[in-house]
């Protein structure tokens, strides 16, 4: 019966409720585990809103979906439903350079959205690892931004305007083509980063920047994590503000090493990448400060030297989510634990408190991630068949999560809450979690958009 009146509105082979199917849409790249009563692909907004609209009278969960390449269970069914796919809607609308922004359907890849862009000497900042699979219907639903957020900002810094189906399957747009606006409440602030569970993004307009004429990356070797740890609080206080500031941890490196022997990175404690762009002359002589900064803490500095060598270097860095998982075939990464952010001036201490639970526990931690804005990454892995041992890990993840608040830090500074990191909603905002239920009743009375995720 479900799948005859979906099929009514996106056509017969567009709808599926096969075993084998379904089953390829019951997870993520996390634990979490769920399962669909039918998956739909919708070819566009209209289709969107008439599937809600059934799904409303039908009191059936709705749930958003992309490319899949979550890490916390935001777009898993936890508790059954529709499946909404939208990685067919993935059109360009409209490329307008000389308002500065660009009209995309949520389905567009990161990547192909820069690559359409460059001809035209613009891009879309935001800079995930995952640019080539991750959509930016995804990036929109969790803030997320990547290795270039410590100077340009996150997804929500771009975002104009949207277009939402509300949980009436009412069709709305939240913002302005205008470049500011103070006209009302901004729902679009809202919509960005509330996981689906407010309404579903079938479009965007999206701010635009110039790229930068000149670009240089600064290498620099640490006996520690947590000397590297004060390079940046103390290259951020010179009044150096880096597109991009990556670490790379001791295991990281040899990590990537195993997995990429042409990988060419130094012996060290860790490192960091450092990328200042812009003007020429500013960039040389910002990059010129930098090293200087870290001269003081560094064991080794190095600047590359042409633009290949640079490309080496982040290709690396792009690598390293991927690579942890593979070096053991007998284990797995465990998405737990691993998106926290804090205040600047604590990443020392965090990343002191993270090594200590590493030996504390027996276990290595892999660290890195965007550590010019406070946002830390740590992998670990398991055999999945060792009750014992994810239980440990687990115990690990929990110990990081709290620190991270009592430091006033995040439990996800861009890979979102779902269902992996609900149960600390409360913790980290225990005065605003009423303010947040409060909405999600006024918007989604029924509870059907997302439901199961971050705690609402």
């Amino acid at each position: 019966m479900l799948k005859e009146q979906l099929e009514r509105i996106v056509g017969e082979n567009n709808v599926s409720t096969r075993s084998s199917e379904l089953y390829c849409y019951s997870f993520d790249a996390s634990q979490v585990k769920g399962k669909a009563d039918a998956v739909v692909r919708p070819r566009n907004t209209e289709q969107v809103a008439d599937v809600v609209r059934l799904a409303a009278e039908l009191g059936l969960p709705v749930i958003p979906r992309g490319a899949g390449s979550g890490l916390c269970g935001g777009a898993v069914p936890v508790n059954g439903g529709i499946v909404l796919d939208l990685s067919s809607m993935d059109r360009i609308v409209d490329i307008d350079i000389d308002n500065l922004q660009v009209t995309v359907e949520p389905g567009v890849v990161h990547e192909k959205l820069n690559q359409a862009l460059s001809p035209y000497g613009f891009f879309f900042p935001p800079d995930p690892g995952s640019t080539a699979m991750c959509t930016i219907g995804g990036l929109m639903a969790n803030n997320g931004s990547g290795m270039r957020c410590v100077k340009y900002g996150t997804t929500r810094n771009y975002v104009l305007d949207l277009e939402v189906v509300m949980a009436d399957g009412k069709v709305v747009r939240t913002g302005s083509r205008t470049l500011k606006t103070a006209s009302g409440y901004d729902l679009t602030d809202l919509m960005v980063g509330s996981e689906g569970t407010l309404g579903i993004i079938t479009q965007a307009i999206l701010r635009l920047h110039p790229l930068p004429r000149a670009r240089s990356v600064i290498l620099a070797s640490f006996e520690t994590t947590t000397l590297a740890g004060r390079a940046v609080v103390k290259i951020l206080s010179a009044g150096i503000i880096p597109s991009a500031c990556e670490i790379l941890d001791s295991t990281a490196i040899e990590t990537l090493r195993r997995y990429d022997p042409s990988v060419e990175l130094p012996d060290a404690g860790a490192i960091l990448l450092i990328e200042v762009d812009g003007m020429e002359n500013t960039v040389k002589e910002e990059a010129e400060t930098v090293g200087q900064v870290c001269s003081r803490l560094a064991s080794e500095i190095s600047v590359a030297s042409t633009a290949d060598e640079s490309a080496r270097l982040w290709k690396a860095r792009r690598l390293v989510g991927a690579a942890i998982s593979r070096i053991d075939p007998k284990r797995s990464r465990v998405y737990v634990g691993e998106d926290i952010g804090v205040p600047i001036k604590e990443l020392p201490g965090m990343l002191e408190y993270v090594h200590s639970l590493s030996e504390e526990f027996g276990i290595p931690i892999m660290t890195y991630g965007h550590i010019g804005d406070g946002n830390l990454h740590t992998g670990m892995t398991i055999d999945m068949l060792d009750e014992k041992g994810m239980e440990t890990v687990n115990t690990v993840a929990d110990r990081i999560y709290r620190y991270a608040i009592e430091l006033g830090g995040t439990v996800s500074a861009e890979h979102g809450v779902g269902k992996a990191r609900e149960s600390y909603m409360e913790l980290e905002h225990p005065t605003s979690m009423a303010v947040m239920r409060t909405i999600k009743r006024a918007l989604d009375p029924r509870g059907i958009l997302n439901p199961g995720k971050m705690g609402l």
